[in-house]
Parts: structure tokens; sequence; C-alpha cells
């Protein structure tokens, strides 16, 4: 499974609101400086150092934006 399939599948549990929010880490932390992006996860730097803190509705966004991110990858 490559991380677009990792972070796909992930974002599914995101969305169910039964489940509490995954981090979507990959374990792959690299920043790309053209994007402002980590490689893995697809989270800005400021995403990733809000993590913690946010509450579930704003990790949801998050993965709103990486769901996003992963489309924009693939077309």
């Amino acid at each position: 499974m490559n991380t677009a399939d990792t972070l796909s599948a992930l974002a599914e549990l995101a969305q169910d609101p039964a489940h509490l929010v995954p981090s979507p880490c990959v374990s792959v932390c690299r920043m790309d400086p053209d994007s402002g992006l980590c490689s893995g996860c697809l989270r800005t730097i400021d995403e990733i150092v809000a993590w913690g803190r946010m509450d579930e509705p704003a990790k949801r966004q998050v993965w709103a934006c990486i769901v996003q991110r992963v489309a924009l990858r693939a077309a």
C-alpha cells in the first residue's frame, strides 16, 4: 500500500463520527520545500504542530484538506 492509499484509508476513518480521528502521520516525516507539505502525511507544519491540541472537528477539517491534496497530486 502506498502513501496515498494509506491516507485514503485513514481519511475514511476520520470522517466516521463513531471513531476518534486518527493521526495522518505515516512516519515519513520530510517537509517538501516547494509545497510546504510533509511528504508523508501532506500536512503543513502548522497543522502538524497544532494536531495534538485540536478538537475532533478541527482534525476532520485537516483531513478534508489532506483528501483534497491527495486528489491534486493524483491529477
